[in-house]
């Protein structure tokens, strides 16, 4: 017959081990759902700048696209369109244009 073992494992050893084992599983999920959490607020970070400075050049394009209508409303005005041609240095028949040389200066030439 075998002669028992001198000093049993009493059972509060498996229970340690088994606890141990529990914490660095534990220990591992809780590590990895850091770095998960950080990777997507680190992705959370640069997707909001991306929409951030798209909304700043939809807006800049708004703004542009405002004063282009603007524009096309009036050029579709004769009068409009007579001062810029004035501005070019055409004018209606019989008309004489002045145009100033100098703004300090004061005179005036007609061509």
């Amino acid at each position: 017959m075998p002669a028992p073992s001198a000093s049993p494992t009493p059972p509060s050893v498996g229970l340690r081990r088994r606890l141990r084992l529990l914490l660095i599983v534990v220990g591992l999920f809780l590590g990895w759902a850091a770095y998960t959490i950080h990777a997507q607020e680190l992705e959370k970070t640069e997707r909001l700048r991306e929409l951030n400075e798209m909304e700043r050049r939809l807006e800049e394009t708004r703004q542009k696209s405002d004063m282009l209508s603007r524009e096309i409303e009036r050029l579709n005005d004769p009068e409009y369109i007579g001062q810029i041609a004035r501005q070019q240095g055409m004018g209606l028949p019989g008309e004489q244009l002045i145009r100033v040389e100098g703004a300090d200066s004061g005179q005036t030439r007609q061509p």
